[in-house]
């Protein structure tokens, strides 16, 4: 391991702002996370809308929005470390008290959030695993998770470069009856001046840069529906066919 990576590590069991979240520590140790149910009360000290970003990377969506929105709460929540170091580390410098950072797996946010606790989520580029739904962010299965932490009717806005991934989501939550509230299959033609929509992560900048339309869709997911998976069949994305060094080398063209 670099002596960059490091020192993020190091700097992550600094940071006020970061938490960091194990199953060994929740399910066989079985410490329960200190702030379930208390995040207005304890951290945040308001009662602020909270929102996650899933997947957050290097947290661009949870920092831009904190500076956009001061009158809400932003958590972003990845397992790669040294990737949220970016956000957090900004954050921590800019003295932004509306956003915080978890460390863990996504499929633990209901043992860290309280039922109600959450107003919306964000999904920026998340991999689309298109072999794989149950790992898929956007499936019945994270659906099912979300809205045990999620409000009646809350949002959850799915930004991504990936076709597949944008027309599954669209499928799942029309075939679920799920309010579709915004859908483009190309969101910088048919969304200008749009400041939240506007902010570009680490990934979205690659792809854009490649020539991929950005996709986006915002729906509200509801509790009170029996939630099953759409039979649909989805041409996969052939750039993504590739290995990760392979996908960095390529230069797409519309």
């Amino acid at each position: 391991m670099s002596k960059n990576k490091l020192k993020k590590f190091a700097d992550m069991e600094r940071l006020p702002n970061v938490f960091q979240v194990t199953y060994h520590e929740l399910f066989e140790e079985g410490k329960p996370f200190e702030l379930k149910g208390h995040w207005h009360k304890d951290y945040f000290k308001n009662e602020n809308p909270i929102v996650l970003e899933l997947g957050c990377g290097k947290g661009e969506y949870a920092v831009g929005l904190a500076k956009q929105f001061p009158e809400k709460n932003f958590i972003g929540i990845d397992i790669k470390g040294a990737r949220m170091w970016t956000g957090a580390t900004q954050a921590n410098e800019e003295g932004l008290n509306n956003v915080a950072f978890i460390r863990m797996g996504i499929n633990m946010i209901n043992q860290c959030f309280a039922e109600n606790e959450v107003s919306e989520m964000w999904i920026t580029f998340a991999d689309p695993q298109m072999k794989k739904t149950n790992k898929r962010l956007t499936s019945t299965a994270f659906m099912r998770l979300y809205r045990q932490v999620l409000k009646n009717e809350g949002l959850i806005h799915l930004k991504s470069d990936s076709n597949f991934l944008f027309t599954y989501t669209v499928a799942m939550a029309e075939h679920n009856g799920l309010p579709v509230l915004t859908k483009t299959d190309n969101l910088y033609r048919d969304v200008t001046n749009n400041p939240v929509l506007n902010i570009k992560t680490y990934y979205e900048a690659q792809w854009i840069a490649r020539g991929l339309d950005i996709k986006y869709l915002q729906f509200q997911l509801l509790k009170d529906v029996e939630l099953s998976e759409p039979d649909i069949e989805i041409p996969l994305d052939e750039y993504r066919s590739f290995g990760r060094q392979k996908r960095s080398e390529l230069k797409l063209t519309k």
